[in-house]
């Protein structure tokens, strides 16, 4: 089980962070579902790529800073894809 807390509290950290972007970014929404996804899955690839490159935690740990590299991940990762699906909705 520690070794799996991490891992739910980036997922859930992207999710929320997904959802904001979301909120923030009405042009670029993915709608409910699609942001809790992108941000989730960005929350996983922030809080274990971004958390070590900026001296913070690692996997196998947690602190309020790679849970904020997990919400930044998910707001980045719902942003961009957003803008990519919006980008081929105007080009269909």
């Amino acid at each position: 089980m520690e070794t799996l807390l991490p891992i739910i509290l980036q997922i859930i950290a992207g999710a929320v962070g997904g959802n904001v972007g979301g909120a923030a970014m009405k042009n670029s929404s993915l709608g409910g579902l699609g942001n809790t996804i992108a941000g989730a899955l960005g929350g996983l690839g922030g809080g274990s790529v971004l958390g070590p490159l900026l001296g913070m935690a690692s996997a196998g740990g947690f602190d309020i800073g790679n849970i904020a590299a997990s919400g930044v991940g998910g707001i980045v990762l719902q942003i961009i894809a957003g803008l990519i699906k919006s980008q081929m909705n105007k080009s269909a």
